[in-house]
């Protein structure tokens, strides 16, 4: 398993143990190494970049899920490539077994003006740099057990460090919690434990009813999660225009722009998942954002 010191991975690391499987993760360090060790999960030293170990850990696994990535949005292209290269990887130690590997992919410009469901189509290589599930469907048809599960802008939960804390620094140094036009535009979210039972469920099944949808509540308005934030640092909620938007959120425009919304009915049907933690709004409340 990838990423599985990270915020997600580690979720999944504690489900899979809870499961009675036995978890191989890799790190980069020694505090990683401890770290695993203690969620019951054996240490692989390496990194994504070195392919060659890549393939030698997935040789020895069972099943392998994936769900490093480095985001780095001021190089999005290099880690994308990254992340490709990592998949194909795993798809060549793989190759000929029915060994399933499991892949991470987001949600956005999966749909316009709606959820998105499962059947939608994630964008071509050349509209977006991400291919994580362009790579997973390229290994699927060559009759490899590949599968994504899709998570969506926000996944939360106690030490959370991606779009909501960031939201939250925003406002802090600003002095105002903002959100575009009128707000209308929707995140999809889900809690961390919830979201990790999605890839055990889809990882014991073998991977190939995907993609699958990590998505608790279809879609929170992004001015809910403004007026949240607002209320908790006790500033002002206010507006800003696509003009005025790009200079208060920075690399976070695009995101914080978006409609996002999706659907998790097929992924729920699929796997008889049932999400049952905390919302995005109760969660920013209790598990420590402020």
């Amino acid at each position: 398993m990838t990423g599985a010191t990270g915020f997600v991975g580690s979720a999944v690391v504690r489900e899979l143990r809870a499961a009675g499987h036995g978890v191989r993760g890799l790190t980069r360090s020694d505090a990683g190494a401890d770290f695993l060790r203690g969620l019951g999960a054996e240490p692989v030293h390496g990194t994504l970049e070195d392919t060659a170990g890549l393939r030698d850990a997935a040789r020895r696994a069972d099943a392998v899920i994936h769900t490093a990535f480095e985001h780095d949005f001021n190089d999005f292209g290099r880690v994308s490539a990254l992340d490709r290269a990592a998949i194909e990887a795993f798809g060549d130690a793989l190759a000929g077994s029915d060994r399933p590997l499991l892949v991470t992919a987001g949600m956005l410009m999966l749909a316009a003006g709606r959820p998105a469901t499962e059947a939608d189509r994630p964008p071509p290589a050349e509209a977006f740099p991400r291919h994580s599930e362009i790579a997973a469907e390229a290994l699927a048809a060559r009759g490899m057990r590949a599968g994504t599960v899709r998570l969506p802008p926000t996944v939360h939960g106690a030490g959370d460090h991606a779009f909501i804390p960031r939201l939250i620094e925003i406002a802090r140094a600003t002095g105002v919690s903002a959100y575009v036009g009128d707000g209308a535009n929707r995140w999809a979210a889900v809690h961390r434990e919830d979201a990790a039972v999605v890839y055990r469920l889809a990882i014991e099944q073998g991977a190939t009813g995907g993609p699958y949808h990590a998505v608790a509540e279809e879609g929170v308005p992004f001015r809910a999660i403004a007026e949240a934030i607002g209320r908790e640092l006790g500033v002002p909620v206010v507006s800003k225009s696509p003009d005025e938007a790009a200079a208060h959120f920075g690399w976070l425009t695009a995101f914080a722009a978006t409609d996002v919304a999706a659907s998790a009915a097929r992924t729920r049907a699929t796997l008889g998942w049932a999400p049952a933690r905390a919302t995005l709004l109760e969660d920013m409340e209790a598990a420590g954002y402020f």
